[in-house]
């Protein structure tokens, strides 16, 4: 884990920055639509899993500007930005109606990271423990899929005054719509780091990379 120390007199958002962590401390949720009708096209041609292969893709995207790996340490009052995000993703278990926390590196190679986190998934059915472990895993972000729902919104609450400016990812079931697959997305940021435009252009990268991806 290595991350570079942000000088806040310097940041490009120093005025947004200083406004939303002392004046109006708050963060910024927005629902969209993706189209992901290739990639589950590509996903069923090449046997492998679609949601390996989004998560692959959204970590990818995550990783791609360092507005989307800052982070704040309250200990030393240091905004950093870390030179790699991994995702946290969660296992249900049927049984008990719960959840796992799994926790796979990132990686550029597409093979490697296909292959370990089908490995961190399936090590993780065979337990039913919650397992967070946030303090151990600074660098890593919130991707949880909704299995059940191919929802319209959907916000998530954390206190105005925690500055916790890693990236909350959410998505649902995908469902035709106008003969495309179209799958909801959800990303929470601080408003601190992220306005409405490094928001919205984290839907704009992912469908450049799945028709990227899809034309490997």
């Amino acid at each position: 884990m290595n991350y570079k120390v942000i000088d806040k007199e310097t940041y490009y958002r120093k005025g947004v920055y200083r406004h939303f962590t002392e004046d109006c401390k708050c963060s910024t949720s927005v629902t969209a639509r993706i189209d992901v009708t290739r990639l589950v096209k590509h996903s069923k041609e090449k046997d492998t899993k679609f949601y390996i292969n989004f998560l692959y893709i959204l970590c990818k995207v995550l990783n791609s500007r360092y507005d989307y790996k800052m982070s704040y340490i309250w200990q030393k009052d240091e905004l950093i930005c870390y030179d790699t995000i991994n995702p946290t993703q969660y296992i249900f278990h049927e049984d008990t109606e719960t959840c796992t926390p799994v926790y796979t590196l990132y990686d550029e190679d597409y093979d490697t990271f296909y292959k370990n986190a089908l490995d961190d998934i399936n090590k993780a059915k065979q337990s039913s423990q919650y397992m967070l472990d946030t303090a151990n895993h600074p660098n890593w972000f919130d991707a949880s899929y909704i299995s059940w729902l191919s929802y319209d919104s959907l916000n998530i609450e954390l206190p105005d005054g925690y500055l916790y400016f890693l990236p909350i990812i959410n998505w649902g079931k995908y469902r035709k719509e106008n003969d495309k697959l179209m799958m909801p997305v959800t990303v929470r940021m601080n408003h601190a780091v992220a306005d409405g435009y490094l928001v919205a252009n984290v839907f704009r990268l992912l469908e450049k990379e799945i028709d990227l991806f899809c034309k490997e």
